[in-house]
C-alpha cells in the first residue's frame, strides 16, 4: 500500500495468452489422434448394407374381344298366287301360274332362287322341284364288274366233254391231189358249251376253212369250277387222212 504511495510499485509479471492456446491446441489433437485411432483398429468394421432395386412389370396385354355373332341368314319367303276378284256373279276359274318370272320376283323384292308354288317348300321352283337339283349333274353309273377271263384248260382242270361234233368237209383238192394234214385250233367256249370263236395256230393250209367251220358247230359239256359254271379255252387238233 505505501508502495502505492511512494509510486514504485512493481507489477507482477504478465503471462502470454497465444502460446498457450497453441500449445494446448496440439495436445488436443494429439489425444484425439491417439483416440480415433485406437477406436479405427480396435472396432469392427461396420457392414455396409446391400442395395436393393426393385423392378416393376409391364403389365399382361389385355385379351382379345369375343368373335362378333354371326349374321343370321335371311328368311326365305314363298311366293303365293293370288286369286282374282270376280267382278259379277260368277267367279271365274283361277289359274296357277306355270313359272314365275325373273321381273316379278325384283317387283316383289325376292331372289330367282326362292321360287315356289302355294303349298310348297321354301327354296323349290315351279313344278316341285327343290332348287339347285336341275343344276347338279346326276352321279354316274355304278361301275360294271370285269368279266371274268376263260379257265384253260390243262392240268387240274379236265377236257370237258364233246357232246356234238361235226365232222368237216374234205376240201375236193385235197382229194384230187390225194393230200393229207393236221390242222391245230384255239377255240373259246361260253359257260353253255357252246363255241365263241376259234382261230388257227399254225401256217394257213388247204384244211384250214373246213376245220374252223365244223369246229365253230360243236358243243361240249359245261366246266365248273366251285359248282359255277366258267368260259374256258382248249386246243383242237382235226386231222384230214384219205381212206379207201
Amino acid at each position: 500500500m505505501f508502495d502505492l504511495i511512494t509510486g514504485k510499485t512493481e507489477h507482477a509479471p504478465r503471462l502470454h495468452v497465444g502460446p498457450v492456446m497453441v500449445s494446448m491446441a496440439i495436445h488436443t489433437g494429439i489425444i484425439a489422434a491417439v483416440l480415433v485411432g485406437t477406436f479405427w483398429f480396435i472396432a469392427p468394421p461396420i457392414p455396409r448394407g446391400q442395395m436393393m432395386m426393385a423392378f416393376v412389370a409391364a403389365p399382361p396385354p389385355p385379351p382379345p374381344p369375343p368373335p362378333p355373332p354371326p349374321t343370321p341368314a335371311p328368311r326365305q319367303q314363298t311366293v303365293r298366287a293370288e286369286r282374282p276378284v270376280p267382278t259379277s256373279g260368277h267367279a271365274a276359274p283361277v289359274e296357277m301360274p306355270t313359272e314365275i318370272l325373273p321381273e316379278a320376283l325384283a317387283a316383289e323384292g325376292m331372289d330367282e332362287d326362292l321360287a315356289g308354288v302355294p303349298g310348297g317348300v321354301p327354296g323349290g321352283i315351279a313344278g316341285g322341284v327343290l332348287a339347285g337339283l336341275m343344276s347338279e349333274a346326276p352321279p354316274p353309273p355304278p361301275a360294271l364288274p370285269e368279266p371274268r377271263k376263260p379257265v384253260r384248260i390243262g392240268g387240274q382242270i379236265r377236257e370237258p366233254a364233246l357232246i356234238h361234233r361235226v365232222q368237216p368237209e374234205y376240201p375236193l383238192l385235197a382229194i384230187a391231189s390225194k393230200m393229207e394234214g393236221v390242222v391245230i385250233l384255239e377255240a373259246i367256249v361260253d359257260e353253255e358249251g357252246r363255241v365263241e370263236s376259234v382261230r388257227s395256230l399254225r401256217a394257213a393250209t388247204i384244211f384250214d376253212d373246213a376245220a374252223l367251220k365244223a369246229v365253230r358247230q360243236w358243243r361240249y359239256s359245261p366246266v365248273l369250277l366251285n359248282g359255277r359254271p366258267e368260259k374256258f379255252i382248249l386246243t383242237v387238233v382235226v386231222s384230214f387222212t384219205l381212206t379207201n
